[in-house]
């Protein structure tokens, strides 16, 4: 279970998260929307201890995270798979040097059994004999799985997504949606995934919550979000122009931090 509670960070003196609290059971797929800038990348990277709160406190599995030395850092991140935005592939690698990495770099498995979890981690991923390739022969939505793959391989009990449809056309994004439905009831892990997306997210989510400046406003099913009636989460959810959400225009910048 992850537990966030009165979470605050500011860059520059300018608030971005501002006391969010926030409640992640095991074995939950949880989607977090919201606009850009509104706080969602910011949150993972506190969660796994890549930035660390002016206030607040994230306890995963009853450890806190937020006083944790690099060494026991290490260790807890290694309970977490992150699927970057990017794919964030190194270019010189093969797609199997890629995935077995973290294997490489903290276990003494032998390199047979790391070549057979590679070679499971992209038939999970639906890319079986990829290992040789490079992220140069592959195409946007190969890297995703390549990507999604390198973040099983560890077999962590939580899998972070950050804009996992980004660039990817429909068909390869439904594609990337149903392996994150796939890998949740394979490996029965959490699921936590940011998006703009929101057809996406009506898909993979058993829980969705929009981040709205810095707060949670709203957290419901799939089904709740869709029907809901506030009319900030009506305007992002229908892609509207008109509504309470206007664009972040710098003359906008200092209404929206003072609120």
């Amino acid at each position: 279970m992850i537990e966030i509670t009165d979470l605050h960070k500011n860059f520059n003196g300018k608030p971005v998260l501002k006391g969010l609290d926030l409640l992640i059971p095991n074995g939950e797929s949880l989607t977090i929307i919201g606009r850009s800038g509104c706080g969602k990348s910011v949150l993972l990277k506190h969660i796994i201890g890549l930035l660390k709160p002016n206030r607040g406190s994230i306890i995963v599995d009853g450890e806190e995270v937020t006083n944790m030395d690099y060494n026991n850092l290490s260790r807890l991140r290694r309970k977490f798979g992150v699927l970057f935005q990017g794919s964030a592939l190194f270019d010189s690698m093969t797609v199997s040097e890629n995935i077995a990495l973290s294997l490489v770099e903290h276990t003494d498995l032998s390199r047979t059994e790391i070549d057979r979890r590679v070679a499971e981690a992209l038939d999970m991923v639906e890319l079986p004999g990829a290992e040789n390739l490079k992220p140069s022969e592959l195409s946007g939505g190969m890297k995703k799985r390549v990507g999604l793959a390198r973040a099983i391989i560890y077999r962590p009990a939580y899998l972070l997504y950050d804009e996992p449809t980004t660039g990817l056309d429909p068909i390869m994004a439904a594609n990337i949606n149903q392996l994150i439905i796939d890998m949740n009831r394979k490996l029965s892990i959490t699921s936590i995934v940011v998006t703009h997306d929101i057809v996406s997210a009506y898909e993979v989510a058993d829980r969705i919550v929009m981040l709205h400046y810095g707060k949670i406003l709203f957290a419901g099913t799939p089904e709740e979000t869709q029907n809901s009636a506030h009319p900030t989460i009506r305007q992002f959810v229908e892609g509207s122009v008109e509504g309470p959400i206007k664009p972040l225009h710098y003359n906008h910048v200092n209404s929206i931090i003072s609120k």
